[in-house]
C-alpha cells in the first residue's frame, strides 16, 4: 500500500454533477437577430473525455484495503521540487524480507492541475532487481509510457504504449515483449468513447503470438458516472467484471465488485468501505468477500509530524490463515 504511493497519482474527487447543455435555459422571448447579421449557429455540445480504459473500475478498487504482512517502513525524502527519493524496508515471517531504494523525477511541463511531465519512476532492491517507468506527454493529446522489469541479472519484461486523448474519446495501443526474431509478443489496443456526459463505452482487443501459437481476446466495457456513484461492467471471453462505487457522504465511501471467470468459474463478490475522520486524521478501510476473507486497515496521521502509522489485519476463514501488519511512513 505504501510502496505505490509515489508511482500513482492521488485519487480524484467524486465526479461533479452533469451541467445542462448550452441553450437549455429559460428563455421565453429570445431577442431578434441584428439587422444585416447572419443567424448564429447553435453552440456545439462537446462531450467530456472518458479518461483511461484501465481506470473504469478504479474508483471501486480504491475503496478496498491493501494487505500488509509483517512490518514495513517507508521513508520519503524530497530533495527538490523535481526530485524525490524513498527507502522501503519490509520484514516478514511469511514472505521474503526486502529493501528497496526508489527515485522519482518530475519535469517542469504541466498538462493539468496535478499532471506533470516527463516522469521517471524506478526502484531497485538488494538483489539488483529493477522496476522502472518513463512517462512523457509528447503533445497535448498524445502520451507515451515505457516500463521494464528485471530480476537480478535477467531481463523479465518490457512494455511500451501510446495513448491519444480526443475531445470525447481515448484510444491507446501497447506492445509487451515484442520480439521480431522469435516472432512473439503481445499487442493490446483499447478504445473508450463518451456516449453521453455520464455514459462511456468501449472495447479492448488483445493479440498474443508465440512460436507455433497465436490467440485473440476481446472484451467490452461500459461505465456510468452519476453525481455520487460510478458503475462499470466488463464482458469478455475470459469472464465478467462488474463494480459499483457509491459516495454516501463526505466521510463514507462504499464499493462492491463481482469477478467471475468463463462459465462463472472462480466467481467472487467483494464488498468494501472507506471511512474518513478528518478531525482525528484517521482513515478506516474494510473488506469482506464471498471467499470468506475479512480484512481491515487503519491509517493515522500524526500531525504536525510528517508521520503516518498503518495497522492491517486479514483473516481467511476458508484457509484458516491470519495475517497482520504494521507500517510506518515518514514523509
Amino acid at each position: 500500500m505504501m510502496g505505490s504511493v509515489l508511482a500513482a497519482p492521488p485519487p480524484s474527487a467524486a465526479s461533479p454533477a452533469p451541467l445542462l447543455p448550452r441553450g437549455f435555459g429559460l428563455l421565453l422571448f429570445p431577442p431578434p437577430p441584428a439587422t444585416g447579421s447572419r443567424p448564429q449557429r447553435e453552440a456545439k455540445n462537446v462531450l467530456p473525455n472518458p479518461g483511461e480504459f484501465e481506470q473504469c473500475h478504479q474508483k471501486c478498487k480504491e475503496v478496498f484495503p491493501t494487505q500488509v504482512n509483517g512490518v514495513r517502513l517507508v521513508l520519503n525524502k524530497t530533495l527538490s521540487k523535481h526530485f524525490q527519493v524513498n527507502h522501503s524496508l519490509h520484514l516478514s515471517s511469511t514472505e521474503d524480507s526486502s529493501y528497496k531504494f526508489g527515485t522519482m523525477f518530475v519535469g517542469s511541463g504541466q498538462a493539468g492541475p496535478a499532471e506533470f511531465y516527463p516522469v521517471l519512476v524506478g526502484d531497485v532492491d538488494g538483489s539488483g532487481s529493477l522496476n522502472a517507468q518513463v512517462i512523457h506527454q509528447v503533445t497535448d493529446r498524445i502520451r507515451s509510457k515505457v516500463a521494464f522489469q528485471t530480476h537480478q541479472q535477467t531481463f523479465v519484461t518490457w512494455k511500451a504504449d501510446a495513448e491519444f486523448r480526443g475531445e470525447d474519446f481515448t484510444a491507446a495501443v501497447a506492445f509487451t515483449n515484442p520480439d521480431v526474431l522469435d516472432d512473439s509478443g503481445v499487442v493490446i489496443t483499447h478504445y473508450l468513447q463518451s456516449v453521453t456526459p455520464t455514459l462511456a463505452m468501449g472495447g479492448q482487443l488483445v493479440y498474443q503470438r508465440r512460436p507455433g501459437d497465436e490467440a485473440t481476446f476481446m472484451s467490452l466495457v461500459g461505465r456510468y458516472t452519476g453525481s455520487n456513484f460510478v458503475g462499470a461492467l466488463t464482458l469478455g471471453w475470459a469472464g465478467v467484471q462488474a463494480s459499483y462505487y457509491h459516495r454516501a457522504s463526505d466521510q463514507l465511501q462504499l464499493g462492491v465488485e463481482l469477478e467471475a471467470g468463463s462459465f462463472w468459474e472462480d466467481s467472487s463478490v467483494t464488498f468494501g468501505y472507506q471511512l474518513d475522520v478528518p478531525k482525528a486524521n484517521l482513515q478506516f478501510k474494510g473488506v469482506i468477500s464471498s471467499n470468506w476473507v475479512v480484512g481491515a486497515t487503519l491509517e493515522k496521521k500524526l500531525l504536525p509530524l510528517p508521520l503516518s502509522l498503518v495497522l492491517c489485519s486479514f483473516l481467511n476463514h476458508q484457509k484458516n490463515k491470519f495475517h497482520c501488519g504494521f507500517g510506518v511512513m515518514i514523509r
